[in-house]
């Protein structure tokens, strides 16, 4: 099965332009291609590990990946799936999250002469004119045809900043850039990304002719990846100081159901012939496929060292055996308040809710133990005498953590 067909197996596409063009390039290795991210945050989550798998695969078939990192679209934000305006970041701390970025892109895919390139668009989108930018690029923009975009149009009863109306023709030159200086005949996003990509495609083709060779391509489940990323304890990240390698296997290896097999399919390098196998699995076979899938996907973003001991730790804790392996957070002493912490608060602490008022609701639902007894209401307070043995909290049935005094 060549590439093209193979993404398609996969359900990785969903829509894209020139199709037959498109299935030559990729199959052929011809493709040099970009997908942008945006450092809104240090480190990257797993709503940017289906973009970062695809370039893998398509950098192994002979195609040139280029990771275009949003240093200047970040300070205008991009609306798509927002109900308000993102905040805004200094330089620096943009600066700082691209720098973060690329070190945990390194791990897909190889940079190098002849290989992926990383650029950044604040080097070409920060010197623009702005009255330039109004005539070479504003006049190849319809303002109906940008309201009927999906990525506007849920915004216009909310409100609408005319900064952020800005971010499709800042991500269209982007494209228009990339073609011109690196060659770029290909871009890739997902589904919330569409009308912008759409609109690089058209700048190219209005500025250079209708015979500009410019591609475009959406991943079926990229919007819905971005879903991934959040859980009911806040963000999954690559960044193992940010989400422990034992917690992110614990992430994939908690999968709905319904979901796994499609996982495994998208985001795994497992060969289509072994996963269409699986497709009958049921009940505990189920099980075995959600620890594969943990498996996998930790081994490629953390190494196989790191998934074998998460994958050991989640076993020996679900037959109730040593806790060795457990991820650990340690308390300091001035935590303590009339020598105890709040519930809560150790939740938050030890990163099992993002706030205390999803803490509480986890209490008040009867999903959080200590020491394997039921948390029986929010005010329970963990003692100094209890942390400097170790407490082991439980969030629900399979998400364990281990709390000690410093």
């Amino acid at each position: 099965m060549k590439l093209y067909d193979e993404l398609v197996a996969r359900g990785l596409i969903a829509q894209v332009t020139n199709e037959a063009e498109i299935r030559e390039m990729i199959d052929n290795g011809k493709a040099t291609f970009y997908i942008g991210f945006d450092p809104t945050a240090d480190s990257l989550h797993v709503g940017h590990f289906m973009a970062l798998c695809l370039m893998k695969r398509l950098q192994m078939a002979g195609n040139k990946p280029i990771a275009l990192i949003g240093g200047g679209t970040a300070m205008i934000g991009d609306p798509s799936g927002r109900t308000d305006m993102r905040s805004m970041m200094t330089r620096e701390t943009i600066q700082h999250n691209c720098e973060c970025f690329k070190k945990q892109m390194e791990r897909f895919i190889e940079f190098g002469e002849g290989k992926a390139q990383m650029v950044n668009n604040a080097d070409w989108l920060l010197d623009l004119n702005y009255v330039d930018v109004l005539r070479e690029v504003g006049a190849c923009f319809s303002v109906n045809n940008m309201l009927r975009a999906e990525c506007y149009k849920q915004r216009m009863e909310k409100g609408l900043s005319f900064l952020e109306f800005n971010y499709m023709i800042m991500q269209s030159y982007d494209f228009y850039y990339l073609y011109n200086h690196y060659g770029c005949n290909m871009q890739f996003g997902g589904n919330d990304q569409w009308s912008n990509m759409l609109g690089g495609t058209e700048l190219i083709r209005r500025k250079l002719g209708k015979d500009a060779h410019a591609m475009t391509i959406t991943l079926l489940l990229n919007s819905e990846g971005k879903k991934m990323g959040k859980t009911a304890s806040g963000a999954v990240w690559l960044d193992p100081n940010k989400t422990s390698p034992y917690d992110f296997y614990q992430y994939w290896r908690n999968v709905e159901d319904a979901d796994v097999l499609k996982c495994i399919r998208m985001l795994t390098f497992l060969p289509l012939e072994q996963i269409d196998e699986m497709m009958d699995w049921k009940d505990a076979q189920l099980n075995t496929a959600k620890e594969i899938l943990a498996y996998e996907l930790t081994k490629l973003v953390h190494g196989e060292e790191e998934a074998s001991k998460a994958q050991a730790a989640a076993k020996a804790l679900f037959m109730g055996g040593d806790d060795a392996n457990m991820p650990t957070t340690e308390i300091a002493a001035d935590k303590l308040v009339d020598d105890g912490i709040g519930i809560l608060n150790l939740m938050v602490a030890c990163g099992l809710a993002p706030s205390n008022k999803q803490a509480r609701q986890l209490v008040e639902q009867g999903g959080v133990f200590v020491n394997d007894e039921k948390v029986p209401a929010a005010q329970f307070v963990v003692t100094r005498q209890m942390l400097q043995q170790g407490v082991k909290i439980r969030k629900g049935k399979k998400v364990f953590h281990k709390a000690i005094l410093a």
